[in-house]
């Protein structure tokens, strides 16, 4: 360039400017989203994280600068001196909030050339993920990732600003910890100092907060990294963010109203919705027995009922076989759907609920002239009646049932009404429904461990009424534990501690702990526990599953900087890579595969 020009020192943000701005002299940078070049005019659209602004260089005025004007392209990162001016009516674009002005460039300095990019850096660009991730740097550019970012900024900020306000501490708990399997794998990383010996990196704060607890720090908060070896979906990743929150000298009331509270906030300042409070409590076995899950989806019906007591003396095998075996027989009533699925389309909903462990899906078609399908044969018409009674059918619907043991049940009709709920759309994106989940069972059986497992974690504590079951009925124990679901996710889970060490002791002989494994996983908390230990509960909210669900994305990849793909890897850095051989002797490893 012939100019020497001096630095320019940026004054505004591209997305700031308006008509109040009409007259003055601004300093803008960022980078060329596109040109347009009339000959003596051209004009430059310039974008910075706050939005876009129309750049114009005349010939006439900008003199020695228009050379380099000429020598622009996309993704080039420049600096403008110019002035604001309003736009002709006719070239007024309303769909940007800077539409109104432009800035008529005086000085230009091209701070750095780009490449021509991978793709556009625009909203609704159409290119597959795996090349936005591998430019993530380029895709972070567009203004929706943006915003989500931003959004994801301020969901943390409003969270700080209000557990501040409730007297809570920031405290952060360690990254290298030790290992105690009980959940998913963990990630491992081995000591150079200690050959052998390996620290895991935190599936969440959970033993730490609860010691902070003991320590008398009465509540705590943290927004923590957490890890988890675990296979990925669109709401999962191995790395992820968690708001961790503990109290002291509390119950689940107390839990439950200050969460609500500070939901409400966020809602709020978020998208401007009022939450009605108090939000709807349900329990884990009402959720069960009506959805089908433990995390229901309330902005739509199709809810699930138990028939078995209706057909239990019929003459269809396949239902009074399930009865007799412990299992029931459930049915989803689809309003409309007799009148308007094909039995093509029938046929595939038996298919889907296969994917889900169900043997089969029976069905009857209403009609105005009576009854369509292969099974009402099995039937008397006292039995049909009662079930046209319970299952509220009408001419034009069709009612579908599943029989088998009651996971399988609920599992089969709670992911077929989901999927009824989205042919049928019956989800309203704009509708927020909040509900918690209550007293899930303490335990749950592990086929492949052959023995109970916490269904939350071994520090939950069991409903003060339930304890007596611990070692005779451990199926029957509910718990202290609470999830917060939105519209058919949990964004959040917590409970209720046990901070009575004997109390403690029990759990772990209900989970086939003996004493010295206990001890040899939990030993500094359950030594910590001799020392007086308040009441204690708390909750864990998933960040980016929040923040995705406030930013209307399907994927929680949308809401992170720099996430992982499925397999876990980093398309960007090409992580995990290996690493060399000094590295590993230094570590006292050896790779043998």
């Amino acid at each position: 360039m012939e100019k020497a020009m001096k630095k320019l020192n940026r004054t505004h943000m591209c997305g700031h400017l308006n008509q109040n701005h009409v007259g003055k002299k601004v300093t803008i940078m960022g980078w060329v989203q596109r040109r347009r070049d009339l000959g003596g005019l051209i004009f430059i659209d310039l974008r910075d994280r706050e939005g876009i602004v129309q750049v114009v260089f005349d010939a006439k005025k900008c003199g020695k600068y228009f050379d380099d004007a000429e020598k622009l392209r996309n993704e080039y990162v420049i600096a403008i001196k110019g002035d604001v001016v309003e736009r002709a009516q006719e070239t007024v674009n309303t769909k940007i909030s800077t539409g109104y002005i432009e800035v008529v460039a005086r000085e230009l300095d091209i701070l750095s050339t780009s490449q021509t990019p991978p793709f556009m850096i625009e909203d609704n660009t159409k290119v597959s993920d795996a090349v936005r991730l591998k430019y993530r740097y380029l895709d972070l550019r567009r203004p929706k990732m943006q915003q989500n970012l931003i959004l994801r900024h301020n969901v943390c900020k409003w969270i700080r600003e209000f557990l501040d306000e409730k007297g809570f501490l920031e405290i952060e708990t360690p990254m290298l910890t030790k290992s105690t399997p009980e959940g998913a794998r963990d990630y491992l990383v081995p000591s150079r100092i200690h050959p052998g010996a390996f620290y895991a990196l935190p599936q969440s704060p959970q033993l730490f907060k609860q010691l902070l607890m003991l320590s008398g720090y009465d509540r705590y908060y943290q927004i923590a990294r957490c890890f988890r070896d675990e296979d990925l979906r669109a709401d999962r990743q191995p790395e992820f963010t968690q708001i961790d929150i503990e109290m002291s000298f509390i119950d689940v009331d107390d839990i439950i109203d200050l969460n609500e509270r500070m939901l409400a906030k966020i809602f709020k300042n978020a998208l401007d919705i009022d939450i009605e409070l108090p939000l709807p409590r349900m329990t884990y076995k009402e959720a069960m027995d009506r959805y089908g899950s433990d995390k229901p989806d309330t902005r739509f019906g199709l809810e699930l009922k138990d028939v078995s007591d209706i057909v239990k003396n019929s003459d269809f095998k396949v239902f009074t076989n399930a009865i007799e075996k412990g299992g029931s027989v459930r049915a989803i009533n689809a309003k409309g759907c007799g009148a308007s699925f094909s039995r093509r389309e029938i046929d595939g909903l038996v298919d889907y609920v296969k994917d889900y462990g169900a043997k089969g899906l029976a069905w009857i078609i209403v009609e105005e002239e009576g009854l369509k399908s292969p099974i009402t044969k099995f039937f008397n018409v006292d039995c049909l009646d009662a079930l046209l009674e319970n299952l509220n059918g009408e001419p034009g619907d069709l009612l579908l049932f599943v029989a088998d043991k009651d996971e399988i049940v609920f599992h089969a009709l709670g992911e077929l009404r989901l999927e009824l709920g989205r042919r049928l759309g019956l989800m309203n994106d704009s509708q927020y429904n909040l509900l918690w989940v209550t007293e899930f069972p303490l335990f749950e059986y592990s086929e492949e461990e052959k023995r109970y497992v916490a269904k939350h974690h071994p520090f939950t504590s069991p409903m003060e009424e339930d304890i007596d079951y611990l070692e005779t009925e451990p199926k029957r124990v509910r718990s202290k534990a609470y999830d917060i679901v939105l519209n058919g996710i949990e964004i959040g889970g917590g409970s209720i501690r046990i901070h009575d060490s004997k109390l403690q002791e029990r759990m772990f002989k209900a989970l086939g702990f003996t004493e010295e494994q206990a001890w040899e996983r939990f030993g500094f908390l359950l030594k910590a526990f001799q020392y007086g230990v308040p009441p204690h509960g708390g909750i864990a909210y998933g960040l980016d599953r929040l923040v995705m669900l406030l930013a209307g994305e399907d994927s929680i990849r949308e809401v992170i900087a720099f996430p992982k793909v499925q397999n876990a890897s980093d398309l960007m850095t090409e992580a995990p890579s290996p690493v060399d051989q000094k590295q590993l002797k230094e570590l006292h490893i050896k790779l043998d595969i």
